[in-house]
């Protein structure tokens, strides 16, 4: 290894309060300067570099999807994301076409070296699917006319620009009030937009004062879960003599969920600032973003963001860290995420203890999602009662919902709590052609049938009305289902993306999960037995609320629903 590269490993762990923390970045260094590619002679390497045994360093680089150490990719890793949203939105025929005009499938290499095909799962690209992801890089919107552009450009080395236009709007002009502004990433426009008066206001408060307005405001976490942020912030405890530390969840790994993507990458700022108010309230002077793999740039993007705040002043005692993870849906979950962060692979951890007692390095630790932290500024700076003029005790403030699948302008669109469903469609254009199921919360809720979306008055988008309906507001993730689409296939490719995705450590989730991909995969294929139905609900029956993390529960719950709101379907491709 070059010695170049074995200093950046040490300026590495120099950041990071246990050198351990580096091993994630380390791999994902390294492998880049390889050609995209790891040995376990690199990997060994690297562990004795930053000083952990051979073999924990072996199980992180086989546990995360994007380091290829078990196969050697070409000079362009061609990844095209096959999940649920993708789906619904042509990705599958895209994925076709490439692997039928590079004359390679799934995981094979071109003669020359040159291109490599890889089926991956959701890129948080859900509303500008298809998508192929070039090595680092993004390409969005692809069309068969784009796909023939790319692979033009790409034999002759050129990384080509294919820009795309994003679907958005915002009915409360807070979280998105910034996107579309010229430079509104550069902390310059930041401020002249009224960035930092809240982080200064902060600052004249006492750290219980921000914490009350927080609880007062009832601001719920936006990373599906819902949990009351305020009350959160509140089991840090007093005078631990341990350092606390701040963690922004920036995984976005839930499919059907895009909606962080456009806090991050295009007003940094507004999540700095919400972050260094957070940290002010919990008494920390360490932060991380732990920001999913697959948005390398948008790390940047971050990156510059805080050295602009730095700069500037606005980061007094506070330093933030970008830390990459390299490909893990399960890393989502707060204690997998610590995991990871400290260098290992990301397994959920048995709780309690809770993280705001025995977090990251066995410290106070507080994990909060992106839209989360974004909202801190505005309550700080406008009072509780501003933020609770929208919505309702159902859920009050605004909320950003991504809406893909069969819709006119899949895109973000910020509105306020307890929207109805139909106006939200609306404002993403109408219903495409004729519906056939819409799941309004990520890939983990139950679908709806859109009769059921107008029973008693229709669906609202908050935490009270969603559960009447059978479902959840989750992420907010919106993904409607056309007509033409085979709900067997949607199941079984929902189940595929789990069992794909399932840690491990689990019996019920590990081999229950597997058990069922098989047999939906069976009767989508039309092999389907006598019997089979049975099966995958008793498998889903027996595996919900009986895994360490909610996980099982997050597939099993809902794949059930769609075997029983679309049974007819199932039963027609049994023997």
């Amino acid at each position: 290894m070059q010695v170049e590269l074995i200093n950046s490993i040490h300026g590495l762990m120099n950041r990071y309060p246990k050198k351990e923390s580096a091993l994630l970045p380390a791999l994902t260094l390294v492998q880049k300067a390889y050609d995209n590619n790891l040995t376990k002679e690199l990997v060994n390497e690297v562990a004795r570099i930053i000083g952990v045994s051979d073999s924990r360093a072996f199980g992180v680089a086989t546990y995360y999807s994007m380091f290829n150490i078990s196969r050697h990719v070409g000079k362009y890793h061609l990844q095209v994301d096959t999940n649920i949203p993708a789906t619904l939105m042509g990705a599958v025929e895209i994925y076709n076409y490439l692997s039928a005009k590079l004359g390679i499938k799934n995981g094979e290499t071109t003669a020359d070296g040159l291109f490599t095909l890889s089926k991956v799962e959701c890129l948080a690209s859900c509303g500008t699917c298809p998508v192929i992801q070039v090595n680092d890089v993004y390409y969005e919107l692809m069309t068969k006319e784009k796909v023939d552009m790319l692979i033009d450009s790409l034999r002759k080395g050129v990384m080509p620009e294919l820009p795309v236009e994003y679907n958005w709007g915002t009915k409360c002009n807070v979280l998105l009030k910034n996107r579309g502004v010229e430079n509104a990433r550069s902390i310059s426009v930041y401020k002249q937009r009224g960035g930092y008066t809240a982080l200064e206001k902060a600052r004249k408060m006492k750290p219980e004062e921000i914490t009350h307005e927080v609880r007062e405001s009832q601001l719920r976490g936006r990373g599906g879960a819902g949990f009351p942020t305020g009350a959160k912030w509140g089991f840090i405890p007093k005078e631990s003599g341990k350092p606390v530390y701040l963690i922004c969840n920036a995984d976005e790994g839930e499919p059907g969920t895009f909606k962080d993507r456009q806090i991050l990458a295009y007003d940094p700022h507004l999540l700095v600032e919400g972050m260094a108010i957070a940290a002010l309230a919990l008494g920390s002077k360490q932060a991380f973003i732990y920001i999913r793999g697959e948005f390398s740039w948008i790390a940047g993007i971050l990156e510059q963001a805080i050295e602009e705040a730095k700069a500037d002043g606005q980061l007094k005692d506070l330093d933030i860290l970008v830390h990459q993870g390299a490909g893990s849906y399960i890393c989502g979950e707060e204690t997998a995420l610590i995991e990871s962060l400290e260098g290992k692979r990301g397994l959920p951890r048995m709780k309690p203890p809770f993280p705001a007692i025995a977090g990251l390095y066995g410290c106070p630790t507080i994990v909060n999602n992106v839209e989360t932290l974004a909202s801190v500024p505005y309550i700080v700076e406008n009072g509780a009662e501003a933020f609770k003029k929208w919505g309702s005790p159902d859920g009050y403030g605004f909320k950003l919902f991504g809406v893909s699948g069969a819709v006119n302008k899949p895109g973000v669109y910020e509105c306020p709590m307890g929207i109805p469903f139909e106006e939200l469609i609306e404002m993403a254009g109408g219903y495409k052609g004729k519906i056939k199921g819409v799941i309004v919360g990520g890939l983990s809720v139950p679908v709806l049938k859109p009769e059921e979306l107008k029973k008693n008055g229709g669906l609202k988008m908050d935490y009270y009305s969603c559960p009447q309906f059978g479902t959840e507001l989750g992420s907010g993730g919106v993904m409607v289902i056309g007509e033409e689409f085979s709900m067997p296939d949607i199941a079984a490719r929902t189940i595929q993306f789990y069992n794909h995705e399932s840690c491990g450590q689990c019996t019920p989730c590990r081999l229950g999960s597997g058990m069922i991909a098989e047999l939906l995969k069976k009767i989508a294929g039309g092999r389907g037995e006598k019997g089979d139905i049975e099966k995958a609900i008793w498998f889903c029956d027996n595996i919900k609320g009986n895994t360490l993390c909610p996980t099982g529960t997050a597939y099993s719950y809902p794949v059930k629903v769609m075997i029983e709101k679309y049974r007819n379907e199932f039963e027609a491709l049994i023997k």
